[in-house]
């Protein structure tokens, strides 16, 4: 039952680290791989990378905030690899920036690409879902759909966005089976946070703190998730948050000594 053999799987912004990992992890369960990101620098180095890991990877590129070129490639898609049978809303950004000081083009670019993107590419794969009788839409949310924190204004307000987003295009699309869903990574190892995660930074104690499983997440933490969420297995599951924190949303946090 999670077997995703003869399935297309379009992963968006999946050059690298969480999405890349996703990907793997789909087409290890049988799933053809499409991926996208902004520029064709990045999705030739993403090409190469699933290349070294054996993947056969079809790229292509496009800014998941422009409704005509999403719609064009889409259809270059479909007539290039196939139907898309799993969308992975997985593009974003973050500023951070606190609020009085953010402008409100920086956050209405944040808006742009982390809500409006998924709106606008599910849309674009809803109907050929439709037309071949079902689909499964992953998006890609954060601990953000449901907390807040210091410089991260814009960004919690997308997530939780598409957390709502998540749950009423649940709703519309449920009659057609397509099930649409969230993953709400925690803290995540990726490259990027290197720098805080370094023995001693106030960050990485902070993190692990308030982690009940006493450490940051990995991507691999993601993949088992990702392949429920995109495999028959979750058929009947529908409009939910899977949230993979190690526990950070169930704690309250350490009493003082």
């Amino acid at each position: 039952m999670f077997s995703l053999k003869g399935k297309v799987a379009l992963v968006t912004g999946a050059s690298y680290g969480i999405g890349y990992a996703i990907a793997k992890a789909l087409n290890a369960a049988g799933a053809t791989i499409v991926f996208n990101d902004i520029n064709a620098d990045l999705v030739q180095k993403g090409i190469a990378s699933y290349k070294a890991d054996g993947i056969t990877a079809h790229g292509y590129v496009f800014d998941v905030t422009n409704e005509e070129q999403v719609y064009e490639t889409i259809a270059q898609i479909v007539s290039e690899v196939g139907v898309i049978d799993i969308l992975v809303n997985n593009a974003g950004i973050i500023k951070r920036i606190p609020a009085l000081e953010m402008s409100a083009k920086d956050f209405r670019q944040v808006i742009d690409i982390d809500l409006n993107g998924p709106f606008i590419v599910s849309k674009a794969v809803a109907p050929g879902m439709i037309q071949k009788g079902g689909g499964k839409i992953i998006n890609i949310c954060s601990m953000m759909s449901e907390l807040g924190r210091e410089t991260v204004s814009a960004y919690a307000a997308a997530k939780g966005g598409l957390k709502m987003l998540t749950k009423n295009l649940a709703c519309e699309w449920a009659e057609h089976n397509i099930q649409v869903n969230g993953i709400g990574p925690g803290y995540i190892a990726t490259p990027q946070t290197a720098p805080l995660r370094e023995p001693g930074h106030p960050f990485n104690e902070f993190i692990i703190a308030k982690t009940p499983a006493a450490r940051w997440g990995t991507t691999d933490d993601l993949q088992g998730p990702a392949v429920f969420l995109a495999s028959q297995a979750s058929d009947f599951v529908n409009g939910h948050i899977l949230y993979v924190d190690g526990g950070i949303l169930a704690y309250i946090g350490k009493q003082p000594k």
